[in-house]
């Protein structure tokens, strides 16, 4: 059985104590990116014991229904969640002191469950630790306000702001549009220094009250619990002004999608330096040319891990300040793969592909994952890229089944990541896409009832 630290576990106690919590949020990362767990009141929490709760919760797909295979225990058993010790936060919209803790999930043997999305993550860091590197991470969000609208047939709209009015045209990088939405920022900046979210810049994005939030760089799975968090914060303060924040890919018609862009680098644990760029020359490295490699090669395998939805493909169009494929460039934002200009500390690739819908553990997995798997073949990138690549024909998967059958297909990927895990997501994914499958469009209705 998975014993906590004896330190961890007075941590906890001391911490929910000196913050006189009465409840507690018991929280894990489902397969799409969501909260799932229990809440408990402090007095019947014991974070030596956890708590337990049905594997069968990571094989749900988005609408709650479960792939015909079973991936869980057959006879739907349960499994042990363990407390993070740091993950401990306080819940900031809760009326008494609560806590939200973040756990991971293991069998009563005491090994991981491997279909569990933080698991998944963990395990590509560890293939980073055996190497003495430490990856690092900086997630850019972009994200919609919208009206809050009852009816799923009818189209979003953007919300009305301090002016009464709602945008009018597109409004990027506008301070004032912004400011139409202080209240909202000012809560939601609040809430995210009381979660430990190290937000560090707000943009007005292009399309009418879309936003994008960056975060501060770091270690990949801190980074992805801000994001997991991140985003039950923004929903909660929209909901509380009586609008919506939505991370869909592409909720509005004729506007532009929502990414999750990350900026990713490597350093040496033992020299504390950027591998990706020579210390003393600052030119870029081979390791650097592998990693770009990799993820030229091995994204498009991945590609249902930033991709997940059926939407998430209304993204990722030509013309539309979304990537089409995996050129690369210096500082060229048509590309899917991007290198900022830097010093050599800062030498970094910025994935361009994922959205912001994505799970951001399976989604930093993925993007981290490829190009390591380019540095161990010792990879060679294509020529970076100086046009447009837009002019560049389009060679990502164009929709949902055909990003599974890559990813089933990828053999370097189902190794890193646990054949068992790959064959569940890729299931959950064939079952969504099925279901969607089953709906008939308003398009098919206007356009096909009575004229064909």
């Amino acid at each position: 059985m998975k014993q906590i630290d004896h330190n961890d576990i007075n941590h906890i106690n001391q911490w929910l104590d000196a913050n006189n919590i009465t409840e507690i949020e018991c929280l894990v990362p489902d397969m799409s990116g969501t909260a799932r767990g229990k809440i408990i009141p402090r007095h019947k929490y014991n974070p030596a014991e956890g708590i337990r709760m049905a594997e069968a919760v990571f094989t749900q797909t988005v609408t709650g229904d479960y792939p015909e295979e079973e991936f869980a225990s057959i006879t739907d058993s349960d499994m042990r969640l363990i407390p993070d010790p740091s993950s401990l936060r306080l819940v900031p919209w809760a009326k008494d002191p609560s806590a939200a803790i973040i756990h991971d999930a293991y069998g009563f043997d005491g090994k991981p469950i491997e279909i569990a999305p933080r698991n998944v993550l963990k395990r590509v860091l560890q293939a980073y630790d055996d190497l003495g590197l430490q990856p690092i991470i900086a997630p850019e969000l972009e994200f919609y306000l919208v009206q809050i609208q009852p009816d799923e047939d009818l189209p979003l709209a953007p919300p009305v702001g301090r002016t009464q009015r709602t945008e009018a045209g597109r409004q990027s990088f506008s301070i004032d549009a912004m400011n139409d939405y202080d209240e909202v920022f000012d809560i939601m900046y609040d809430w995210c220094e009381t979660q430990g979210i190290a937000l560090d810049t707000l943009i007005h994005e292009m399309g009418p009250a879309q936003m994008e939030i960056n975060l501060d760089h770091g270690d990949p799975l801190d980074l992805a619990d801000q994001v997991f968090l991140f985003k039950r914060i923004a929903r909660e303060v929209a909901i509380r002004h009586n609008m919506y924040a939505t991370f869909m890919a592409k909720p509005m018609q004729g506007q532009p999608g929502s990414a999750m862009h990350l900026h990713q680098s490597i350093i040496d644990k033992q020299t504390g330096l950027n591998i990706f760029a020579d210390a003393k020359t600052g030119d870029s490295t081979d390791i650097f040319f592998s990693h770009i490699a990799g993820l030229q090669t091995y994204l498009p395998a991945c590609m249902a891990f930033l991709a997940p939805y059926v939407n998430s493909y209304r993204r990722l169009s030509r013309f539309s300040s979304a990537p089409i494929n995996l050129e690369w460039g210096f500082d060229n934002r048509t590309c899917g793969l991007r290198v900022p200009e830097s010093n050599a500390a800062g030498r970094r690739i910025e994935n361009r592909l994922p959205g912001v819908d994505v799970n951001p553990y399976l989604a930093f997995a993925a993007s981290l994952g490829a190009g390591l798997i380019g540095m161990q073949q010792g990879l060679k990138p294509s020529t970076p890229l100086t046009g447009s690549a837009y002019d560049k024909a389009a060679n990502l998967p164009h929709h949902l089944d055909d990003a599974v059958a890559e990813l089933m297909a990828c053999k370097p990927v189902a190794e890193l990541f646990g054949e068992h895990f790959v064959r569940c997501y890729s299931a959950i994914k064939e079952t969504e896409f099925e279901e969607f499958f089953e709906v008939i469009s308003p398009w098919e209705r206007r356009f096909l009832l009575l004229n064909v």
